[in-house]
């Protein structure tokens, strides 16, 4: 899942619309902490982000994914006008399955990144994390038979993740959904209901065990009431961006705002990114005859990219947030800058994501961190080493049906 455009206001209570799960997130953020999101209030975190961070990791808890952006492609041009503007090939997507995937200017910068479902032969769901209908509008030119329909208001969605959650599901009395496999979609009843307006997708944004639960706004309530009855005895828990931030860090997730800016947002030339800087080269398929910015990276992939996006386990405690890498401990050769920094209390490691001049990343990697003690600020310079696989990934997040926990 993939992202957010947070802002932060002091004053976001009174001039932001509500989720339409809001009547009871409201009572549980007792810090009263919220942002803006695509013109939501949303939680930054409810008690603490360090405790709701421990809910997903240890037990379930849910984030309010409302604010993400939802487009329906539904008619015969929907698949041709979809795999000409994504970079992927969706050509193998089928009926009930769910793909992430991106999408670029003809510069090969990146747009945006977002999850495809296809509900049907001819319809097709596509989220993101901020507004894209202009664009998306753009790039239908020439398809008759499509419609772009903006649902984001009208389609609730709930983000449950963690090890417990499958077991909260079952005794929700969703039947058969230990056997939902990774990226697959599936309806259920609510409530005993004859038919089945709940679509639950087994995807996530913390590379734990996860769901998406979507509704329509109107059963929106009654989901939650009956999720959380279900979860009591698992210590059901609502958790806001501060903790999902730390989850999707260790799983090494891309934020916008943070790992990339998005391209028609972009002021300064190349302050924006591709996705082969991104390390999200598995995304773009040249096989493809043509798609939105195909010659631009097939020259960035001939060329290589400038800059590289890569996973760092830093020596020391202190997170490193927007420090600046160099090539020695002298600090002569700057190299590149850190995206995201934590001390992860899972991995027990401190780490960071960050983008780096790709002819550097064979050499040493030097951090300069600032931090406080005590209100004073110290500096240190502190080694970086590469590492290739994601800080926190565990087997439960894939296997099916998952182990009761």
């Amino acid at each position: 899942m993939n992202s957010v455009n947070k802002i932060e206001d002091p004053y976001a209570g009174e001039r932001l619309k509500k989720t339409h799960f809001h009547p009871r997130q409201e009572v549980l953020n007792i810090r009263e902490s919220w942002f803006g999101w695509n013109g939501y209030k949303i939680a930054d975190s409810f008690y603490d982000g360090s405790y709701e961070y421990f809910c997903i990791r240890n037990s379930c808890a849910t984030y309010d994914i409302c604010p993400m952006q939802k487009y329906i492609f539904s008619g015969k041009d929907a698949f041709t006008m979809l795999n000409r503007m994504v970079t992927r090939d969706i050509t193998t997507l089928k009926v009930g399955r769910v793909t992430y995937l991106c999408w670029c200017t003809d510069d090969g910068r990146m747009i945006d990144d977002g999850t495809l479902f296809r509900l049907s032969e001819d319809s097709y769901l596509l989220t993101s994390g901020s507004p894209n209908l202009a664009w998306l509008k753009k790039s239908s030119y020439g398809f008759d038979d499509l419609t772009i329909t903006d649902v984001s208001d009208d389609l609730a969605g709930l983000a449950f993740q963690g090890p417990t959650t499958c077991e909260v599901l079952k005794k929700m009395g969703l039947e058969g959904i230990e056997n939902l496999k990774p990226f697959n979609i599936e309806h259920f009843s609510l409530n005993g209901s004859e038919d089945k307006p709940l679509m639950i997708s087994r995807t996530g944004f913390t590379g734990d065990l996860g769901y998406e639960l979507w509704i329509k706004p109107e059963l929106a309530l009654d989901l939650w009431d009956a999720l959380y009855a279900a979860g009591e005895d698992y210590g059901i828990q609502p958790y806001g961006e501060a903790a999902l931030s730390m989850a999707r860090l260790e799983a090494g997730f891309i934020l916008p705002l943070l790992e990339f800016n998005e391209s028609l947002k972009t002021i300064n030339y190349h302050y924006d990114q591709s996705p082969l800087e991104l390390n999200l080269g598995w995304l773009v398929d040249f096989k493809k005859p043509h798609f939105n910015g195909r010659s631009a990276l097939l020259k960035c992939k001939e060329e290589g990219p400038v800059y590289s996006l890569v996973k760092l386990n830093i020596e020391g405690n202190k997170p490193a947030p927007e420090a600046i890498l160099y090539s020695s401990k002298s600090r002569k050769q700057e190299i590149g800058y850190i995206t995201s920094a934590m001390w992860s209390p899972l991995v027990k490691a401190n780490i960071a994501l960050a983008m780096i001049k790709t002819k550097y990343l064979k050499g040493e990697i030097w951090a300069e961190i600032y931090y406080t003690k005590e209100l004073r600020y110290h500096q240190k310079i502190a080694k970086c080493q590469i590492q290739k696989k994601p800080f926190w990934m565990p087997a439960r997040g894939r296997q099916t049906p998952p182990l009761p926990y």
